[in-house]
């Protein structure tokens, strides 16, 4: 809205919106549940069915025909110096069916689990991360998705064949001034007769340049946010502008105006209010593309990684058989199993249907980003000038392109979209703390009744009474405990697991600790929350990563070489989970946040000065108030 009428929501009003829109009871069962509550559920991971083979045959002749177009067809440099896919490769993908990879096959698709998807977007992320960044954003949190999951059949019928076979969608939520605060969304849809008439500006939509359908998210007066699926030839939608970013130049993100268009009723999803919830289920599990696209990030700084260091001699001998550098190429190798089993894990999950993996596909997007990242940062390192030279650069000078830096750049905004980093520690942590709230939550609610509060009182003294004597000890105290994963003449993964154990009993009591001690202030200390949220994090990709491990072994693919990097990872795990637990208690928060205060209050700019600022002039927030366009449609068709 314009920033003479920007809409203004308390942060009781913006946590009452979110808390509407969870789910109101746990579907099924949740080992990141469990593991936040001290207990190690390895039965709900261990052992792992067999696949469907026919599934997996089907599957693997499309990977194949897959990583030949990938091969041949996408030139991820030509992507980055031109900033577009070419409409060659996008009529391609439709051709081969990449479109249509989670439908089902009722509706055109291919109807593959997400196993398989999330395999397919780690090959073609790997040729080009915006061909991946198009391809998740169509159908992990396009149209597809939610009318899967809460549209009619009528809406499936008229939407997925056309998806399915090309019709690229995009999801358009973001705003202007409206980023995960999602009860402050100024986009108004007005029910007139048998349709809707919307009013907004949407921001950063991912493919909404080049898309044909748009699944959007409106308030609708008096009743709340509420999802679409909008032809984007409509009249009255503009696309304004096409945003340029540090990374993932190719992919189609822009700002969309709505001016009056008009809706059928018919093209709802849902009832009317059930937008946030219906965005929130879409992106549990359409969340787990991202970790996919930096498992195949991973897999290819390992190959570059092993390359170069091999390649590259200084001093005497190749610079992997220096120590520092060799310490880069394990946490390379070792992270990339640790990841793609955790993506595998909780994509299995996902298929099977009978978990509740809010928690771990929010774990893997968050684990998965930051440790992508650091992955990509590692190989640039490892490269030194050359990975801050551009590939086109070091061709041009008769070297090996290798698009090092732009990885980097492309990998950045994992830790940002989809929930950023930090907003994920806060949700991961309220779903972590669930159970405590459902029997005490009476007590640290500043609106409770007496009545409730004794109540909350008398439940919470039977919970914890059976609770708490559970943390004192556990198999992780047993030498002998989670023998299955201790094999002759292989590294001794039980002992990770017996240290998983008594890690998780160790943070539920940090936890129960911290609720105690700060009470209805918990949700202030975001920083301790974040860390609790990491250590939990570290123990489910440690699990992750033995338990794919075992896997492997049994299946005879690789197995001691699995057992290697899954010891290597859990060592490496276990350094960081060791380092932030003391970080719960001894810590700079209260020092960084005066700090913080004071410089907000403007008692710190003189140590601004000395600098000039090359910021242009302008608003920090683009004026968004609804009305016709004034300016050029620039979106793009593809025919």
């Amino acid at each position: 809205m314009g920033r003479g009428v920007m809409m203004t929501v308390s942060e009781r009003e913006a946590r009452r919106v979110l808390e509407a829109a969870r789910p109101p009871d746990w579907s099924g069962p949740s080992f990141a549940k469990e593991l936040y509550l001290g207990r190690l559920r390895i039965d709900l991971l261990h052992p792992r069915p067999e696949p469907d083979r026919a599934a997996e045959r089907s599957a693997a002749r499309f990977l194949e025909r897959l990583r030949a177009f990938c091969a041949t067809e996408i030139d991820g440099g030509l992507v980055e110096r031109e900033a577009r896919i070419p409409d060659e490769v996008i009529n391609g993908l439709r051709r081969i069916g990449a479109f249509g990879m989670r439908i089902p096959e009722e509706y055109g698709g291919l109807g593959l689990g997400h196993v398989h998807y999330h395999r397919a977007l780690a090959l073609v992320g790997s040729a080009s991360p915006a061909v991946g960044a198009l391809l998740s954003a169509h159908q992990s949190i396009g149209v597809p998705r939610p009318l899967e999951l809460f549209g009619t059949d009528e809406q499936r019928r008229a939407f997925l064949p056309r998806c399915a076979g090309g019709a690229i969608s995009a999801f358009l939520l973001a705003e202007p001034d409206v980023g995960s605060d999602a009860a402050r969304l100024a986009t108004t849809a007005v029910r007139d007769g048998d349709d809707y008439v919307l009013d907004g500006v949407k921001l950063w939509t991912t493919n909404g340049v080049i898309a044909e359908l748009l699944l959007v998210m409106a308030s609708v007066p008096d009743h709340g946010i509420t999802a679409f699926v909008v032809e984007a030839a409509s009249p009255g939608i503009t696309v304004e502008h096409r945003s340029a970013f540090m990374g993932l130049r190719g992919i189609e993100n822009g700002v969309t105006r709505f001016h009056r268009v008009r809706v059928p009723a018919a093209h709802r999803i849902g009832a009317e209010g059930e937008g946030l919830r219906i965005a929130l289920a879409t992106l549990t599990t359409g969340r787990l593309a991202l970790p996919a696209l930096g498992v195949g990030a991973g897999k290819w700084c390992l190959k570059i990684a092993r390359e170069w260091s091999r390649a590259r001699v200084q001093w005497g001998k190749p610079i992997a058989e220096h120590e520092a550098v060799g310490a880069k190429v394990s946490f390379i190798a070792a992270t990339t199993f640790a990841l793609e089993a955790v993506v595998d894990l909780t994509g299995e999950l996902a298929d099977e249907g009978r978990a509740d993996i809010r928690i771990e596909a929010a774990l893997a997007k968050l684990y998965g980003g930051e440790m992508a990242c650091r992955m990509a940062d590692e190989l640039v390192q490892l490269r030194g000038g050359r990975g801050f030279e551009t590939a086109a650069s070091l061709a041009a000078r008769g070297e090996r392109g290798v698009p090092a830096e732009q990885l980097l750049r492309d990998l950045r905004i994992n830790r940002i979209v989809e929930g950023g980093s930090e907003i994920l520690r806060l949700l991961i942590a309220r779903e972590a703390v669930d159970a405590h709230l459902r029997v005490a939550g009476g007590l640290v609610d500043p609106d409770a009744s007496l009545t409730r509060k004794r109540r909350a009182a008398t439940a919470a003294g039977s919970f914890y009474a059976r609770w708490l004597p559970s943390l004192t000890t556990g198999r992780g105290h047993l030498p002998l405990s989670y023998g299955d994963f201790h094999i002759s003449r292989h590294p001794n993964l039980a002992a990770h697991l017996r240290y998983v154990e008594r890690g998780a009993r160790k943070l539920a009591r940090a936890t129960f600790y911290g609720m105690s001690r700060w009470q209805g202030r918990m949700d202030a200390k975001q920083r301790f929350l974040g860390r609790v949220v990491d250590i939990g994090a570290e123990l489910f990709a440690m699990t992750a990563a033995c338990v794919h491990a075992e896997r492997l072994r049994t299946r005879a693919d690789h197995g001691r070489e699995a057992y290697q990097l899954a010891d290597a990872f859990c060592r490496q795990a276990r350094v960081r989970v060791d380092d932030l637990f003391p970080l719960l208690w001894h810590n700079t928060d209260a020092t960084d946040h005066a700090v913080a205060a004071s410089v907000i209050a403007a008692d710190h700019t003189w140590l601004e000065e000395g600098i000039v600022d090359p910021s242009t002039d302008g608003p920090w927030i683009a004026d968004a108030s609804p009305g016709p366009a004034v300016k050029a449609d620039v979106r793009r068709t593809v025919p």
